[in-house]
């Protein structure tokens, strides 16, 4: 039942969070998890007309979003990395994973983070660079603060001497101008639908901010 949920999330990044969560159990299942599992089956049967929708008039600029729930899992306390890729308003790339880590810091999992969407976003360079399409500044946005001057000032960084070296490579790309990385409010922050359970109606606000539409 998972293998066919997770085949399933490359065509509907509004089941993401559920289903990989609920994977991180299939060695030892309980009860629980298979009555949770049903659930999303459920709600795919509600809604098999849902899919994502690409306009072709959209515009052609490149930018992200990333998310983080710190410690959010109970059972390790370490934190999940989310992250979402747009051409426009078409969303192209996706994912939400647990970080190797446990993270001493909201900042530094918002940092291991944007670590991770970083090089999401330059294999999407390379991807598009093979196309003869070309993009220098792409906008990362983030709703911490923190982790954006931490990006910044290279004082700040004896102060996170625990967050892994080759997370900083981001510092350099960020001086260089490749990437921009913005503050947004968590109102408007799309990847919090691949980070934590939400309410009705702002999981269909934010399901509606990814693309997808019922073409009905």
């Amino acid at each position: 039942m998972i293998g066919s949920l997770l085949y399933l999330t490359a065509s509907r990044p509004d089941i993401m969070f559920s289903v990989c969560l609920y994977a991180r159990f299939q060695s030892s299942p309980k009860e629980t998890h298979l009555i949770a599992v049903k659930r999303i089956f459920r709600y795919l049967a509600y809604t098999q007309l849902l899919g994502l929708f690409y306009l072709k008039d959209s515009l052609f600029n490149l930018h992200a979003f990333f998310d983080t729930d710190y410690g959010g899992c109970r059972i390790d306390r370490k934190s999940t990395s989310d992250t979402c890729q747009f051409l426009g308003k078409s969303l192209v790339s996706w994912f939400s994973k647990k970080q190797n880590s446990v993270a001493l810091s909201t900042t530094e999992a918002e940092y291991v983070a944007a670590g991770s969407c970083c090089a999401q976003v330059f294999w999407l360079k390379q991807q598009l660079h093979d196309f003869d399409i070309c993009i220098d500044n792409v906008c990362i946005k983030c709703d911490n603060t923190s982790a954006i001057n931490l990006s910044k000032n290279p004082v700040q960084h004896s102060k996170t001497k625990h967050i892994e070296i080759r997370h900083h490579f981001l510092r350099d790309h960020v001086e260089k101008g490749d990437i921009l990385l913005k503050y947004i409010d968590t109102l408007n922050q799309v990847a919090d639908i691949f980070t934590k359970p939400l309410d009705n109606e702002r999981f269909s606000a934010l399901r509606r901010e990814l693309g997808m539409q019922n073409p009905s």
